[in-house]
């Protein structure tokens, strides 16, 4: 079986002032999902990031 590429288990999450909740985007590494998530808190929106390990994909 060949290698499909990276796996992706770290999430960029957005939470808007009501409490809803929406994921950004999956990436390989902590610190790829952590520069996103700063990236975008930096852009002064009032909505929240974080990053999240969700584990391995579903096979």
């Amino acid at each position: 079986m060949a290698d499909s590429g990276p796996v992706l288990v770290w999430v960029v999450i957005r939470q808007d002032d009501s409490g809803n909740r929406y994921r950004v985007g999956r990436y390989a590494t902590k610190d790829e999902a952590q520069k996103i998530a700063d990236s975008l808190d930096d852009r002064g929106h009032k909505q929240l990031y974080s990053v999240e390990y969700i584990g391995s994909p579903a096979l």
